[in-house]
């Protein structure tokens, strides 16, 4: 699995819990002061996954307030970005001078290398804030320092277009950290990069600024989402994709050149994971096998056999069956 630095504040009695927390981000390679109205039930878990140059962090954690204080930055300045949303509650940072409030599907930057105050709430509901966040060193961002503080503390959308596709992209890693080897991190971390990039000259009006490999790079993630977001559509082909990105479709296929699979293949791949996935589900074992083949957009239940059984070694209900026995 990726490198990973995890911190539970339940792995101490609940009166040293806050006090754990605050020495934990004190000492942190972004230093921060914390404050809490809940400190007698404080409760926090954070996850640190090692993507190279970029380092990925999430947190659940009880409202508090964090503080990023000029004597802090002369304690430890690695002059990073740190680009942020909230999975679960809302936040009022205030930053250069500006206040904004982002709530869950906002995007939020800030300069660890200015002063800055962040207070963080649980949702309408109460319980805890939940958020993900990605630290990266400003020189690997290939745009100019000036233009990017034009972003610093403005709210970007994490709900369309590369915004979306960039939340996506490190809500699925942190998912499925498990599943990669440490050796996979840095190239994570340049995908994550190449994203972000793409962001900030989308939201900066830039794009023609960036290299073009790492435009070429995006565009292609931007094609996976697309394609992942649609794989219930049986019409959804190479052909539709180009036309959807106003591309050529000899253009698609070599953005796919560096894929184990054609553009085609790579549909099929992601339909048949999705079904396979769902065979697997132990809830949806009385959903017709026919009714989860369409889902995914095989309308053909014998195209669907035969696709299965190809991948898999063995006919979906007989896949089924083995993997809710093995469930049990």
């Amino acid at each position: 699995m990726l490198g990973e630095v995890e911190f539970r504040s339940d792995d101490v009695a609940p009166a040293d819990r806050f006090d754990y927390w605050r020495e934990q981000v004190f000492g942190s390679f972004v230093p921060m002061d914390i404050l809490s109205d809940h400190v007698a039930d404080f409760a926090a878990t954070q996850r640190i996954l090692d993507l190279g140059d970029v380092r990925l962090r999430t947190t659940e954690h009880s409202p508090m307030t964090v503080r990023r204080t000029a004597h802090l930055i002369r304690r430890s300045d690695p002059g990073i970005y740190h680009l942020s949303f909230a999975a679960g509650g809302h936040e009022k940072v205030d930053h250069l001078g500006r206040e904004a409030v982002y709530g869950v599907g906002d995007l939020a930057l800030v300069d660890t290398s200015r002063p800055h105050h962040v207070e963080v709430a649980a949702g309408e509901s109460g319980g805890q804030a939940r958020g993900t966040g990605v630290f990266v060193p400003r020189e690997l961002i290939p745009l100019p320092a000036k233009s990017v503080e034009k972003l610093i503390n403005r709210p970007m959308s994490g709900r369309e277009g590369v915004g979306a596709l960039l939340v996506q992209f490190l809500t699925q890693v942190v998912r499925d950290s498990s599943s990669f080897q440490p050796a996979d991190g840095p190239g994570l971390g340049t995908v994550a990069l190449d994203l972000i990039a793409m962001l900030f000259a989308q939201a900066l009006d830039a794009e023609d600024t960036l290299a073009p490999e790492a435009r070429r790079r995006a565009l292609r993630l931007r094609i996976q989402g697309f394609i992942q977001h649609r794989l219930s559509d049986p019409d959804l082909t190479p052909s539709a994709v180009a036309a959807a990105h106003h591309i050529s479709l000899s253009y698609l296929y070599r953005l796919f050149e560096d894929e184990e699979a054609t553009v085609a293949a790579w549909i099929r791949r992601q339909r048949l994971e999705r079904a396979r996935r769902d065979l697997a589900d132990t809830a949806l074992r009385s959903t017709p096998v026919h009714a989860i083949a369409t889902r995914w957009g095989f309308p053909r239940a014998a195209d669907f056999t035969r696709a299965f059984r190809t991948a898999y070694g063995m006919p979906p209900t007989a896949y089924r069956n083995e993997a809710c026995q093995a469930a049990e």
